[in-house]
């Protein structure tokens, strides 16, 4: 029989590959070419730009961009309000902006648009205005009912977002995450800020752990020796602890405690000296844990309506207007320095004096803990804190005026003012931070005050302690881009056109702001909501009257009433962190603390709007209006308050 040969079937890739290698090395190459040559000689596509969405009836900007000079633009879309003298007309310049357009009808439209008849479309979703003010109210409203800014932050946002992205759940929340929430992150300024958060909460965690300002307090408590002198002292030290008012109420009022009670003040009022000095003088403090997140917001509003100045000269211009802060802390010394009082503070403060009963019988302090704690046996040293916060404040005012005056053009000459306003607040701001953290450490392991994993440890927890506040910040800025793009500001401009006047815009934003912030608890949350919603709008008013935003007073006055109008609130709301905090640190009833403290604040809150936001709004000089202020409280206290018999005569510092 005939065998069949067998053939080797054995296979050689090795060739096979040689050639693919190689043809993929052309195609590559050929590529490279063909990317390079469009790159360098084609033409510039005419492009057009929108908004991320329009809303009904609401005027909005139409953008033509690389147009050829002298080419014909013709535009048209059906429902689409806009003149026939700009529907057709003759580019005189690559870039054309059409104005005041809108559409009659919401749902799904296409701008047709050609070129010197070269047809090009664009698709735009167009919502019902009173959309636009789901995301904000949405976020007022659950913050309201919840008492969860976090939460209710999160919502407010997603639900912008599921507009922006045609009705898509599912969608929206995916570009919730990897979009807006990433971009608020990476944005460089926000970076900025929430390292310089987290940085400074590192210095202050450091300088409570090594005893520095506890060492500030006693310090300033030795020059106490009676009612009056323990009130002012108390004072004193919550204004010298003005950068951090978590720090300040519970290192004021855990210290001072022992020896206002001793001097016979009510733990009512230790309560109300303590929580009327922390929020106000931190909020205004230009070195304060509130810097970067007031900041934070100012420049993010800013950037929605397309205003560039610098940020911090801008935070600096509002502190005249605070006026609620300005008049609870001075109010806090007229009732210490004249001894009256009035309201159920009269009630606890004659207990307290004639019977030595610093609680009223029955009463349930809050438990005295503090996230502050000391090691065991370590010294109470001033300079240990004073020291890395002249550092930060000697670093930030030596940084503005280097970086401003490297951002000049070289031989340029300028004032002061003009050379830090031209500075990069948000790299000086970090240069501060960690300038100061490195020096309170560097003080604390060389004094053997604290070991090296115990500094950082400490150093890691003032950072942790800043997390809740980066969060809220970073929400924030998600949530006022989103009511940039859906134009929030611009729908209620035109619904109350002709009717919502600037001069009353700060009255109305600081009692929005004071309802807020009651019901809510929190003064970080409401400025977080408001300020992406109020600035625009205020800006946009004044520009229809014609007027430059921020040179004017009542924008100016706007913006420091939501500040200021949130601490109020945030004083008189007994679910307030602060105001628990407060009760806390002091040992007071919490209850009592609230009872007592909310008819001291309303007193001021009503002489700060009637002396302050209404005359700002009006374009009257605030200076006038202020020493009025300042008399009112000083006769309703002379009027309503009543002293405590002898009090004065009683040096009780050795009882």
């Amino acid at each position: 029989m005939f065998g069949v040969p067998k053939i080797n079937a054995e296979f050689n890739p090795l060739p096979l590959y040689f050639l693919l290698k190689r043809l993929l090395s052309i195609f590559a190459v050929v590529g490279i070419v063909l990317f390079l040559f469009s790159a360098v000689y084609a033409e510039d596509e005419p492009q057009i730009h929108v908004p991320v969405v329009a809303l009904k009836g609401v005027p909005f900007t139409i953008s033509f961009e690389d147009l050829p000079t002298q080419s014909t633009l013709q535009i048209d879309a059906k429902n689409l309000d806009i003149p026939d003298s700009l529907a057709l007309q003759t580019a005189q310049e690559s870039t054309v902006n059409i104005k005041d357009v809108s559409f009659r009808q919401s749902g799904k439209h296409v701008i047709h648009w050609s070129v010197d008849g070269v047809e090009h479309t664009k698709k735009l979703h167009v919502l019902p205005g009173l959309l636009s003010l789901v995301p904000p109210l949405l976020a007022i409203l659950m913050a309201l009912i919840t008492k969860q800014i976090l939460i209710s932050l999160f919502v407010g946002i997603w639900i912008g977002v599921i507009f922006l992205s045609d009705y898509s759940i599912i969608h929206g929340f995916l570009t919730l995450l990897d979009t807006y929430i990433i971009e608020s992150v990476s944005d460089a300024s926000h970076a900025s800020i929430i390292v310089f958060t987290l940085a400074f909460g590192g210095m202050i965690g450091v300088v409570a752990k090594n005893g520095g300002m506890k060492g500030i307090v006693e310090k300033i408590s030795k020059f106490a020796s009676t009612n009056r002198s323990g009130q002012v002292s108390t004072i004193m030290m919550g204004v010298l602890i003005f950068f951090d008012d978590y720090a300040n109420t519970l290192l004021v009022g855990n210290t001072m405690r022992a020896f206002t009670d001793k001097l016979r003040v009510s733990r009512e009022k230790l309560s109300y000296l303590v929580d009327s000095t922390a929020a106000p003088i931190t909020s205004m403090a230009l070195i304060s844990t509130w810097v970067g997140f007031e900041i934070g917001l100012i420049q993010q509003s800013f950037d929605q309506i397309g205003i560039h100045t610098n940020v911090y000269l801008v935070f600096i211009e509002t502190i005249p207007y605070r006026f609620y802060s300005l008049f609870a802390l001075i109010f806090v010394f007229m009732i210490a320095l004249t001894q009256r009082d009035y309201g159920p503070m009269l009630k606890a403060e004659k207990r307290a004096m004639h019977t030595g009963k610093v609680l009223r019988d029955g009463a349930t302090p809050l438990t005295d803990t503090s996230e502050l704690e000391m090691p065991e046996g370590i010294p109470y040293r001033w300079y240990n804190a004073i020291i890395p916060i002249l550092t930060v404040i000697v670093v930030m005012m030596i940084g503005l005026y280097y970086s401003g005056y490297q951002a000049l053009p070289e031989g340029t000459e300028a004032k002061i003012w003009e050379i830090i306003g031209n500075s990069d607040s948000f790299s000086v701001l970090i240069w501060a931070s960690f300038s100061g953290s490195l020096v309170a450490l560097i003080l604390s392991i060389g004094q053997g005050i604290l070991s090296i994993p115990d500094a950082i440890d400490a150093w890691i927890g003032g950072v942790k302690a800043m997390v809740l506040a980066v969060t809220v910040l970073v929400l924030a800025w998600s949530l006022s881009r989103i009511c940039g793009e859906i134009q929030t500001a611009e729908y209620i401009i035109k619904v109350t056109e002709g009717i919502l006047r600037p001069e009353i815009v700060p009255v109305l934003t600081f009692v929005t702001a004071a309802v807020v912030s009651f019901a809510t608890g929190t003064s970080w949350g409401t400025m977080a909501i408001l300020i992406p919603i109020v600035i625009p709008l205020m800006a946009n008013l004044l520009w229809a009257q014609g007027m430059s935003a921020v040179d004017a007073q009542s924008f100016l006055a706007t913006f420091a009433a939501v500040l200021s109008g949130s601490v109020f609130g945030d004083h008189c709301s007994p679910i307030s962190d602060t105001t628990i905090l407060s009760s806390m640190a002091s040992g007071s009833d919490h209850i009592d603390h609230v009872k007592t403290q909310i008819p001291y604040a309303i007193v001021v809150g009503i002489i700060a709007i009637l002396t302050g936001y209404f005359p700002a709004g009006m374009h009257w000089n605030w200076y006038i209006f202020t020493p009025i202020g300042l008399a009112l409280m000083l006769g309703f206290l002379f009027m309503m308050g009543k002293p405590i018999q002898a009090r004065d005569e009683l040096d009780l510092s050795e009882e």
